[in-house]
């Protein structure tokens, strides 16, 4: 069966998101957006060890995915990788940056890494797509639609960590403010349970592992958000995964 690859989902959603991909004796964190003490216990809680993370990935520069950036990149003794466009767009501190490019491959390790396009209002916004040994985990969030090149790797991932942020319905009743509500439904906002469903169905994939990211706490539900993928796509809700809880943490294998 050979080793196995390990995505931790730390966190995800509007109060923070990290995950850490694993391999071997090799890792990557993508986003640090909660103090570093909470990003430390979730590790410890998880059993991560934090000698191994050789990199600090950022998706993008706002603050749910940035705001522990500067300290775990520092405490982690690991340099920043992003694409200059969001590097300028944050003030992380004192810390090492290397410079990516979005579509343009690079390698951590055992792990070769694409920065993929997606659609947000931050200034380069990108999913991360990360295989090794024949493995691909697709992480894919904070994007208003699902971009082509986002998809084509959606098609033969075996992990997709792919965002199910709101509830159409919930989104239009709810409490936001009228222009927040067309942001979040807007091309460069975030994606519906509807709009993830039907990527997900268009590249439909037997042995994928799917896991909704990114849920609104306001407009949508764990729940919701399963029902409607599960109904779109004719996956068993109990092969789509989610954080169910704050506070909850996931540990994908394959």
């Amino acid at each position: 069966m050979g080793i196995m690859m390990e995505v931790h989902v730390l966190a995800s959603g509007s109060d923070g998101n990290c995950t850490v991909v694993v391999f071997e004796d090799h890792a990557v964190m993508i986003d640090a957006g909660l103090s570093g003490k909470r990003i430390t216990e979730l590790m410890n809680i998880n059993g991560l060890d934090a000698s191994l993370i050789k990199t600090l990935l950022i998706t993008h520069e706002h603050s749910d995915h940035i705001s522990g950036a500067g300290i775990m990149a520092r405490k982690l003794n690991v340099p920043i990788c992003c694409n200059e466009n969001t590097f300028m767009s944050f003030n992380p501190g004192n810390v090492t940056y290397s410079k990516i490019t979005t579509m343009e491959t690079f390698n951590s390790g055992p792990m070769t890494i694409t920065p993929l396009p997606t659609s947000h209002n931050a200034s380069e916004p990108n999913a991360f797509a990360i295989s090794v040994e024949g493995k691909k985990v697709l992480i894919a969030t904070d994007t208003g639609v699902m971009t082509k090149e986002v998809e084509n790797v959606l098609s033969d991932a075996d992990v997709a960590i792919v965002e199910s942020n709101y509830d159409k319905h919930m989104l239009a009743v709810g409490p936001y403010p009228p222009m927040l509500k067309r942001l979040i439904g807007s091309e460069l906002g975030h994606l519906s349970n509807i709009a993830c469903a039907e990527s997900l169905r268009r590249t439909m994939n037997e042995k994928r592992k799917i896991f909704l990211a990114h849920i609104s706490r306001n407009n949508n539900t764990p729940d919701t958000a399963r029902e409607t993928v599960s109904e779109i796509t004719g996956i068993k809700r109990s092969k789509i995964d989610c954080l169910e809880f704050s506070g909850d943490t996931r540990i994908i294998r394959v």
